[in-house]
Parts: C-alpha cells; structure tokens; sequence
C-alpha cells in the first residue's frame, strides 16, 4: 500500500515517514500542494493544510475532483468550521496535530477498511478462484465453500485486500487481533497455518521472512 504524505516541515514529516515505512506501508512525501498534485498516483494522502505554495482545503478539492483517493488531512487547525469544509471538500478523516502515530495508524486502517467495504460492494474481492466477500463473512474456492473461524476470516480477508502486498505481523495484529501487542506474534501462525490447511496449497500465503505475509495464487 502506498502513501503519500504531503507536509512541509521535514521535523514533522521524517518521523511520520520512518514510522509508517516501519508499519510496512510504501511511502512517498512532497512539501508542497503542487507536488501533491503532480504526484504520481498513491493508495491514500496524508494532506497537511498549511503548505507553502497552495491552501491545503483547495489540494484537497482538486484531489477530490480527479480521484476517488482516501484523504486524511493532518493539521493544526482544529476549529470546527475546518474539519466542517474539510469533509465537505473530500477528505475522508480529519486529524489535528499534535497526534500520536498509533492514532493516526489506526486512522488510515479505519478508512481503508470503509473504503475496501465501499469498492467491494458489488461482489467480492477476487484472487485467482479464491473469493472473499466481507459483507456475507463468506470465502469460496474454486466455488467451494471454506469453513473458517471469524478470525481465520479476518486474517483472510485482510490478506486479501491488498493481495500481492507483504503484511507486516504488527499490521496483522492490529488489524485481525485489534492489539499494539508486540511481543510474540505465534497466533498469526497458528492461524495462517490453518488458513494454509483449509486452502489446500500452502502457496497461497507466503512467508515474507522478517516481514509478515502475502497473499497471492500459488
């Protein structure tokens, strides 16, 4: 998944950028509203409003205007008035600074998944023959049923929304498992070993060493 944060203070930028990067996420960072704009396309903006060249509400606009991208606008303006003309322009979540990455982690996830739900409305989400629709909790094989457990589900499907990508364990944690745990990560194991079991190939999930897990057809 790739990001792109758009902030112009390296002080608060690098950190953000160094944090997510260890979340496991992709990530690209302009300084300015016409980098933003130039940019080539990402999964989600982290949009600060308070750029040198270009108001942050009119980037958000006319990111708005040509794209579907979730927008997350980080800033320090936290009036209502703000957050109000924020929503309205696009933005999908309003976050006013000082925040901690936890929350803001947590933000990017609760969009995602809103708009994962959103673009799999009409079906699925498809991998080869593996299907995975989160509105029925239903997973299918080559049009077989597959009896998992809710989390079995859960470690599936978020596998699934970005199939392809390596997952971090902490992401999987957070996601599946609703922790900031860091310590011993064993269950994520146990359930992909059971996912493995019950997709009949092992290859289906592979083991990205040091990093997590993918996703893809074996």
């Amino acid at each position: 998944m790739h990001i792109l944060v758009v902030e112009d203070e390296d002080a608060i930028a690098d950190p953000l950028v160094v944090g997510l990067r260890r979340e496991g996420y992709d990530v690209s960072r302009v300084a300015t509203g016409e980098g933003a704009l130039e940019a080539s396309s990402a999964d989600l903006v982290l949009l600060d409003l308070r750029l040198p060249d270009l108001d942050g509400l009119d980037v958000c606009r006319r990111l708005r205007e040509r794209s579907r991208v979730p927008i997350i606008v980080l800033t320090a303006r936290g009036e209502e008035a703000d957050r109000v003309v924020g929503l309205e322009l696009g933005a999908d979540d309003y976050v006013v600074k000082p925040y901690g990455l936890r929350e803001l982690i947590a933000r990017i996830r609760a969009v995602m998944r809103r708009t994962a739900s959103l673009d799999n409305a009409g079906g699925p989400m498809r991998v080869g023959e593996l299907d995975v629709d989160e509105r029925t909790r239903r997973a299918t094989l080559a049009g077989s049923e597959l009896e998992l457990t809710p989390k079995e589900f859960d470690l599936l499907a978020a596998l699934a929304r970005d199939p392809g990508a390596a997952l971090t364990r902490r992401r999987l944690l957070a996601e599946v498992w609703d922790t900031s745990w860091y310590g011993s990560s064993k269950t994520i194991d146990v359930h992909v070993a059971a996912l493995r079991r019950k997709l009949g190939d092992p290859g289906w999930i592979e083991t990205v060493r040091g990093v997590g897990f993918r996703l893809r057809m074996p």
